[in-house]
């Protein structure tokens, strides 16, 4: 029976272009689900847009344009960027979808029905970027916001508030009960300290605006935005209808989010579930930032990093390849191209593509590409075989600690083995020696072990994994693979022509 798995990036808002910070979060997601999905899950992978608020409703009206127009323009940039990066969502949620709407509204009126929600006046200095109030004391000198160093409002209006300070012990039991709630563990000790500072009931709903779902019970308010797109994790399984899909899926089994939303999704969104009698989401993981030349990337100093432009210079499986084994998942990265090309040449070009092509030049030369499924048993074989069937635990190990950097480097430790095993084995001896048994082995193991090593690629760099499986002779595709037998040693159980082309990775010059 297939086990559920369900992840998701954050919504993204939809005020400006998709830039390499939302790249990163979804290609991790899709790494994650692409794995889980070969190893058997039952895997639903959601991302989508959030579309409501002040500021996308400013943006319109700068742009002179209808706010739903500029929304729907935008989140057609989204989309095609991940259909650019080969991302494999299950569904794409908008929180101007109807039944989102409709879920926001039945969650709400829950919560309030459970004593939760209550009416008040709210007075502070509102960072409209942000979506956010602060007290004045949490301003600095000059009162800009603390998050984005932008000016703020202060703005007094009548408000319906959440009970959030009733959850301040709930919310450190369940820290208590699950030390893996909030990852990794910087971000734990940051979400469990500020819970300890005294939690502050939280202002739901707004009227200086109009771009928003209407509070159900209250003529002329909206809901605030941050209470709206939390809810799409729910109203995306269907709590609405509360059937199969929501009883099979939920509770999430993590939440991808930047460190930037830690307190939104470990604090707020556990609270708001609490108060409705529902379950909180397993895990939620936050990620570092990629920096440039040392400094956060921002739209003001002109370096934010466009992933289509990388992709278009580079290549797809480059660029992911790159942000997902670069950086250990969880602290900040600092892109730059050097850096890109440096790792490409390392890893996928010298190491990777130049296995697979020695090595097919090899055979080509020996036994004109026919490679035959002899199954050694000599002793200098076992450390290599051991290594190559060895990586389905080592990778699931680092996967189910979302380590996808250590993954990578587990499947490229038997690719530097493949290399080095060569050089130790030395075939063109064998070929002169006149030793064609021994010569075939040599050359199965290698193949052989390529062909793993294709398998557990395929969620970081699936094109890259198709095609090396093409040249190998593999029919099915990798998605339909069991896992079990896809990792065993074997599986080349057929005498094949492998197929020699351009390397697939050429060296990239600095």
């Amino acid at each position: 029976m297939k086990s559920p798995f369900y992840l998701t990036t954050p919504l993204y808002y939809v005020n400006g272009k998709p830039h390499i910070g939302h790249a990163y979060t979804t290609v991790v997601a899709d790494a994650l689900a692409r794995y889980h999905r070969i190893k058997g899950d039952e895997v639903f992978f959601l991302t989508g847009t959030d579309e409501h608020g002040q500021k996308i409703e400013r943006e319109a009206e700068t742009r002179g344009v209808a706010t739903i127009d500029m929304v729907d323009e935008l989140v057609v940039e989204f989309k095609n960027l991940w259909q650019k990066m080969n991302i494999s969502y299950d569904r794409f949620i908008r929180t101007t979808e109807k039944e989102h709407v409709a879920t926001v509204v039945k969650l709400v009126e829950r919560i309030k029905a459970n004593g939760y929600i209550y009416p008040g006046e709210y007075e502070g200095w509102y960072c409209t970027p942000c979506e956010t109030y602060w007290t004045e004391e949490q301003l600095d000198k000059n009162n800009l916001c603390p998050d984005c160093s932008r000016e703020t409002e202060k703005l007094k209006e009548q408000s319906y508030f959440f009970k959030l300070s009733a959850f301040e012990q709930p919310l450190l039991d369940l820290i208590e009960q699950n030390p893996d709630f909030v990852r990794p563990r910087t971000r734990l000790n940051e979400v469990t300290s500020f819970i300890k500072m005294g939690l502050k009931d939280l202002s739901i709903s707004r009227t200086s605006f109009h771009w928003g779902i209407p509070l159900p019970f209250e003529e002329g308010y909206i809901i605030y935005v941050w209470f709206d797109a939390l809810i799409n994790y729910i109203s995306a399984v269907d709590f609405l209808n509360e059937g199969e899909k929501y009883a099979n899926f939920w509770p999430a089994n993590v939440h991808l989010v930047g460190k930037d939303i830690i307190k939104f999704h470990a604090v707020i969104w556990p609270a708001m579930l609490m108060a409705a009698g529902l379950e909180p989401p397993r895990q939620i993981f936050a990620h570092g930032w990629w920096t440039v030349g040392g400094g956060k990337m921002s739209k003001s100093k002109g370096n934010v990093i466009d992933p289509i432009q990388v992709i278009d210079e580079y290549g797809l499986d480059i660029f992911r390849y790159f942000i997902l084994r670069e950086v250990p998942f969880g602290l900040d990265g600092v892109f730059s191209r050097e850096a890109l090309i440096l790792r490409t040449n390392a890893d996928l070009a010298n190491d990777l593509g130049n296995l697979l092509h020695r090595t097919s030049s090899m055979l080509k030369k020996y036994f004109e590409l026919r490679l035959e499924p002899v199954i050694s048993e000599h002793p200098d074989d076992a450390e290599f075989i051991a290594m190559a069937t060895g990586l389905a635990e080592k990778v699931d190990s680092k996967m189910q600690q979302l380590e996808f950097h250590y993954a990578l480097t587990e499947i490229f430790e038997v690719v530097k083995m493949g290399n080095k095993y060569i050089d130790t084995m030395a075939p063109w001896t064998l070929y002169k020696n006149g030793e064609t048994r021994r010569l075939q082995e040599v050359m199965y193991n290698i193949f052989e072990s390529l062909r793993i090593v294709s398998f557990f690629l395929y969620p970081f760099i699936p094109d890259t994994a198709t095609e090396l499986q093409r040249r190998l002779g593999v029919d099915t595709p990798i998605e339909e693979q069991a896992i079990a037998e896809a990792s065993s040693w074997g599986g080349l159980n057929t005498p094949r022509t492998i197929i020699l082309e351009q390397p697939l990775f050429p060296r990239l010059e600095v």
